[in-house]
């Protein structure tokens, strides 16, 4: 989606004002027209299921994350293994927005392990879910909209009103991949019980509605502290306490990105079924 990124870049610097107007203009042509592409495409190879196949692996190929979240998260280790801290506080951007200047080795690791669970849904499990719900429309419509709100819905001055739309969008559509990706988590970890009672208890005192259930399921499912206070440049953010067990160490990088490639087979398991299901209801209605 680099080509999508750099087009809402143009568009942005054309379009942008401060206002909430100004940012729902932004989101819907972008969303909209992004979706209704996947449309055209579904219609005209929905007869033809070859073809048909491989554009959806095509779209699935391009917008899913999963790869790029697994290297990442094996960049950070090293860096963090080798004690490269300055390196490890740069690399941190590719993963999050977060202000690294002043982080060590726990806190960079902390900061990883919360990005790598909050990115296992938003880039793994919801896309997943929205092509096996909607096919192509449904991949390429919830990663435009899940690429919006990494450029523009931060709670900055630049962009709290501009960003306003993408940011509700963008929560609206991780309401149920999140939960998803919740309970796939407990279940990939062989914690279930455990990674459930963690998130109904602890999800609710993160700020962010789906970023507290998945992060809060990790935690539980990792036998880990997350949460604490996050810097972001201009702002800060509490983002709760999560979880019963030791805050994350160096060596727990490598164990969540363990976590998150067993719940992304598991959510592809789910997404391939919901998609032969509603082949079936299709042809049968």
């Amino acid at each position: 989606m680099a080509g999508f990124g750099q087009a809402a870049s143009r568009v942005e610097s054309r379009w942008y004002a401060d206002s909430r107007a100004a940012g729902t203009a932004y989101t819907v042509a972008l969303v909209g027209t992004t979706a209704v592409a996947g449309v055209v495409v579904e219609r005209l190879t929905r007869n033809r299921p070859i073809v048909h196949t491989l554009v959806t692996a095509a779209a699935t190929w391009t917008v899913l994350g999963a790869r790029s979240l697994d290297r990442e998260a094996e960049v950070m280790a090293g860096l963090l293994e080798d004690k490269d801290i300055p390196a490890a506080r740069d690399r941190l951007s590719h993963l999050c927005a977060r202000d690294a200047t002043n982080l060590e080795a726990d806190e960079l690791a902390r900061a990883t392990v919360e990005s790598i669970a909050e990115n296992t849904s938003d880039a793994c499990v919801a896309p997943l879910l929205w092509g096996g719900v909607l096919g192509v429309p449904g991949l390429l419509g919830y990663r435009a909209a899940n690429t919006l709100d990494a450029m523009v819905g931060y709670k900055s001055e630049k962009y709290l009103n501009f960003g306003w739309a993408s940011a509700r969008l963008d929560d609206v559509l991780n309401l149920l991949p999140a939960r998803v990706c919740a309970v796939l988590t407990g279940l990939a970890a062989g914690r279930p019980r455990q990674t459930i009672q963690i998130w109904q208890r602890d999800a609710p005192r993160h700020p962010s509605p789906n970023a507290g259930p998945v992060e809060a399921a990790f935690a539980g499912a990792l036998d880990l502290t997350l949460g604490g206070t996050n810097s972001y440049g201009s702002y800060q953010e509490d983002r709760g306490t999560l979880g019963d067990g030791p805050t994350p160490a160096v060596a727990d990088v490598r164990r969540t990105a363990a976590l998150a490639k067993r719940v992304g087979v598991v959510a592809a398991g789910v997404a391939a079924i919901l998609a032969v299901a509603g082949r079936k209801g299709t042809r049968w209605g």
